[in-house]
């Protein structure tokens, strides 16, 4: 059972991790890094959506895998985008290293407490 402290260690997490990428822009007068906190704030919608969506049978386990599938490559493909994007820029020179470096590891932490979030405050489904 998650408790208040958790909450409290989650919301420092997330703020740690916006402040990262919020200072990746603002330092560097460049603000292109902050495409990353949409990427990742994005990113469980489809797993989210579409677990939902699939709506498993009681009698059938494999009713809807296809799309709770589609929904957890989608969530990939965010996620990779989130780590990617800011090494692209980097790479193009659009962006600078320190500025990639901070972003990835503030994106990094954004989704993780997101993940951390939805895992502790789980609810059981009852029968």
């Amino acid at each position: 059972m998650a408790g208040l402290k958790t909450i409290i260690v989650l919301s420092f997490i997330l703020a740690i991790g916006f402040l990262l990428v919020i200072l990746s822009s603002a330092l560097w007068h460049n603000y292109f890094p902050l495409l990353v906190v949409a990427t990742y704030v994005i990113a469980p919608l489809p797993n989210w959506i579409c677990s939902h969506a699939a709506n498993p049978d009681d009698f059938m386990e494999s009713a809807g895998s296809g799309v709770i599938d589609f929904g957890r490559f989608m969530t990939g493909f965010l996620v990779v985008m989130g780590v990617a994007l800011p090494a692209l820029l980097a790479h193009c020179h659009i962006i600078q290293v320190p500025a990639m470096v901070m972003s990835i590891i503030g994106g990094l932490l954004i989704y993780g407490t997101i993940v951390s979030f939805e895992l502790f405050f789980q609810e059981e489904a009852e029968f």
